[in-house]
């Protein structure tokens, strides 16, 4: 069956580069975009299988394609992230693969080996560029890391959602509108995550988030 993506990058030169280079036989390119808000309204508007994401985009709150990522988790595991940029920069790699995305490739890469990448992505595996493979098994399996996933295992989706609002200075008033929630919501929600994860006030859970590379 024919795997259908969205393309998500700030270029548009490249965005028409590598959808004619991707495998017409196996991969629909069903949308583009060029900046936050817009990826998030279109890959919900569309639902692909599989979203081919830069890191580094314009717009939103300044997340780029990890922001882009986490505000559609909600559409998990129908539709998946493969990461492709630029960069192999430690943060960019994390914070990408954090906010859910399942594969992280550089653009040095061929469109035959981007098109194989997506198919994989989309069956379920989670794809890394070769060079890439190595670091990132490391970044993962050092203690450090595993201490932070076992944090953030402690928080649901939902809480996830409004610790990132609230340490990125939203208001409460405004986590709420964000999110279609009440105030008293998020109030709860921001308790739980203070108790959970022993913070004792908001400016201690944005530099927990910050550290984390979850702003």
């Amino acid at each position: 069956m024919t795997t259908r993506v969205v393309i998500v990058d700030d270029h548009a030169i490249f965005r028409t580069g590598l959808k004619a280079d991707l495998d017409p036989a196996d991969i629909a390119v069903v949308g583009e975009a060029g900046d936050v808000d817009s990826a998030i309204r279109i890959i919900h508007e569309l639902e692909p299988e599989v979203v081919l994401l830069d890191v580094h985009l314009p717009g939103g709150k300044g997340g780029g394609g990890a922001e882009v990522a986490a505000s559609c988790q909600d559409l998990a595991p129908e539709v998946r992230f493969l990461a492709i940029s630029v960069s192999d920069a430690a943060e960019d790699v994390v914070s990408v693969i954090r906010a859910g995305a399942r594969g992280y490739v550089t653009k040095t890469i061929s469109g035959a080996e981007v098109s194989a990448a997506v198919q994989r992505v989309a069956g379920g595996d989670a794809v890394f560029s070769p060079r890439l493979a190595g670091f990132v098994l490391d970044a993962f399996g050092t203690a450090d890391v595993a201490v932070r996933d076992e944090e953030l295992d402690l928080l649901s989706a939902r809480e996830l959602e409004v610790m990132r609002l609230i340490a990125r200075g939203y208001t409460y008033r405004e986590a709420a509108k964000d999110l279609f929630i009440s105030v008293r919501t998020i109030e709860t929600h921001v308790s739980n995550v203070l108790r959970k994860l022993q913070l004792s006030n908001r400016h201690e859970l944005t530099r927990w988030a910050g550290e984390r590379g979850l702003l």
